[in-house]
């Protein structure tokens, strides 16, 4: 039973049914030992696609998604994906390898401080000393993840402790096949590499690993939701706004949504909440948000900060009250206090006002006909026509939000959402409805580009009959698009749909316009489609608006029979999101 063995039980008891990574001799137990376990191992091109597929997982299936990844460069180039997990706050496992133990320091092959360098960026990390630290340190690892808010996490595993005893002492030269020492200095070594080796094996008997803990959720009390109740059914003008962290109980997402529904008021939704309520849902809003806030007297944040996007607070008018249920205390108070702070997951919370308004027989109002509400539905339908009429505007090569229409009418219900992009992505945001719950993904708050190779691979991964979407901008593709060689070879039937206007366009916008400069926002119409048939995909170019449907059918046609689709899709300019610039 090696360390790597070790490792591998551990994941199986946790449920892990996948780990992403790139290989490295640092890490190879850990891949062999779980592959023979049944866990399926995916190899990509980059580290730092193993663990945005990692991530992908955690937020689709509520299990923390693992990548494993060699030392030293492996490991750091992990840190923008962990770091998009922390701001996310996305239940990772980083498993990073290391340099043997009593090699630290000594000038070994990629030998760094990688604890240093991971401090700043995950929730709790710990590297193992010796063979028995190793199932109680992953078990800690997974529950360190799930508890509270949730993040990522690294555990450092040294090689010499993830190798067979018999091959380590060889490897220390202690073995029954050394060389006797011939002089006091060599006996001194060989026996204080023999006590080292001693020590790291000591007590290494097979564990046996512990299933998953019931972690503890905090929960708003029944007073405190109540109260909430009561301010829903005495506000005139109820906005409400569902975020990521209402969607991190997978397991009980249904119930959230059914929730939101019977909370019955105007909504938002954002993040991982993106598609809660289906496509056609009765009381979502989707364009105006700003100008909503304003109008209303009680604004409901589920698990939604104050951050730029609400303009740090400044969108929620003084004289409204404001209610923010967070599972983080820094987030719940960050730039605006609410009348009713709760620290309480956010999607439970929503399913027990939902139940308390149930129970008081509250059947909510016709907020669409409403005086008080009734504009901003007219404001959001008339933002949707606008968007169809922009969609009919001629521009050179395909409109980007006649694409994304066209789209939206095919897309199946199975479908999964992945965005990777500036301008591009933020357009599909307003024209794409998810099909339902945990249906979309994009990075989050810290705006990461360069998700998207990793967070299709996850979702295809463990949605497998899924028709999984991947909506790249020209310039976020080429962060990944190697990874077509990963989809190809691992029977991941991806989709990517770039749209390519040869440009940094949503910095180009400001950029342009305030500078009078084009500086580095200036790229070329590349042939993604041929790099991506190099890398044993399909390829397929779109210049022409009278051959959408046909192309976008005829991706779907190729991914069902298994293979890899990537579509050129040369889009024109337009001035849809104009001034759209944020800080």
């Amino acid at each position: 039973m090696t360390g790597g063995d070790l490792v591998a039980e551990v994941l199986v008891k946790q449920g892990v049914q996948h780990i992403f990574t790139l290989c490295g001799g640092h890490i190879s137990p850990i891949l062999v030992s779980s592959k023979q376990r049944g866990i399926r191992i995916i190899d990509v091109r980059d580290e730092v696609t193993a663990a945005f597929a990692a991530d992908a997982v955690s937020r689709l299936t509520g299990v923390p998604g693992v990548a494993a990844v060699t030392a030293g460069p492996g490991v750091t180039n992990t840190i923008t994906a962990i770091k998009n997990a922390q701001m996310a706050q996305s239940p990772l496992v980083l498993l990073g390898g290391a340099t043997g133990t009593i090699l630290k320091g000594r000038g070994s092959l990629q030998d760094i401080d990688q604890m240093a360098l991971f401090e700043p960026h995950v929730k709790w990390m710990a590297s193992a000393a010796r063979v028995k630290d190793l199932v109680p340190m992953v078990e800690q690892a997974f529950e360190e993840a799930r508890i509270g808010v949730p993040g990522p996490v690294f555990v450092e595993c040294p090689v010499d402790l993830l190798y067979g005893e018999d091959l380590v002492r060889d490897m220390y030269g202690v073995g029954p096949k050394a060389k006797d020492p011939r002089n006091l200095p060599e006996k001194a070594i060989r026996w204080y590499l023999n006590r080292h080796v001693n020590r790291l094996f000591a007590g290494k008997e097979k564990p046996n690993p512990n299933a998953p803990k019931e972690l503890p959720i905090p929960r708003a009390g029944r007073r405190e939701v109540r109260r909430v109740a009561k301010e829903i059914q005495n506000a005139q003008c109820p906005v409400a706004l569902v975020g990521s962290q209402a969607a991190l109980r997978t397991d009980r997402i249904d119930e959230v949504a059914r929730a939101v529904e019977g909370l019955g008021i105007p909504v938002f939704l954002s993040g991982m909440a993106r598609g809660l309520l289906g496509a056609d849902p009765v009381n979502q809003l989707r364009h105006k948000r700003g100008l909503a806030l304003k109008d209303a007297d009680l604004v409901l944040l589920f698990g939604v900060p104050c951050d730029f996007r609400l303009d740090y607070g400044r969108h929620i008018p003084r004289r409204a009250r404001l209610v923010s249920a967070n599972l983080s205390d820094l987030d719940l108070m960050k730039n605006r206090r609410p009348q009713i702070p709760l620290l309480a997951d956010p999607g439970l919370f929503l399913i027990d006002v939902a139940e308390e308004l149930k129970n008081a027989g509250w059947k909510g109002k016709d907020w669409r006909s409403e005086p008080s509400t009734k504009a901003l539905f007219e404001r959001n339908s008339a933002r949707e026509a606008d968007i169809d009429r922009r969609a009919q505007q001629e521009v050179e090569y395909v409109n980007p939000i006649h694409l994304f229409r066209e789209l939206d009418s095919i897309l199946p219900d199975d479908s999964i959402l992945v965005a990777d992009g500036g301008d591009f992505v933020a357009t599909a945001s307003y024209t794409l409805r998810p099909r339902g719950p945990l249906r979309w993904l994009d990075p989050g708050v810290f705006g990461t580009l360069g998700v998207g190779g990793g967070f299709a691979a996850g979702a295809k991964a463990v949605r497998p009959d899924s028709e999984v979407w991947l909506i790249w901008g020209d310039g976020s593709a080429a962060y990944s698009l190697a990874e077509f060689d990963a989809y190809a070879r691992h029977g991941l039937p991806v989709i990517a749909l770039i749209g390519n206007d040869a440009g940094w366009t949503q910095i180009a916008r400001e950029q342009v316009e305030i500078l009078e400069d084009d500086t580095a926002v200036v790229l070329e119409y590349s042939d993604y489609h041929v790099v991506a048939e190099g890398y044993g995909g399909v390829g397929l170019k779109l210049d022409r608006p009278e051959d959408v449907g046909k192309v976008l059918r005829e991706a779907q046609e190729i991914a069902r029979s298994g293979r890899p689709v990537a579509i050129n899709c040369w889009i024109g300019k337009t001035d849809f999101r104009k001034g759209s610039i944020s800080m």
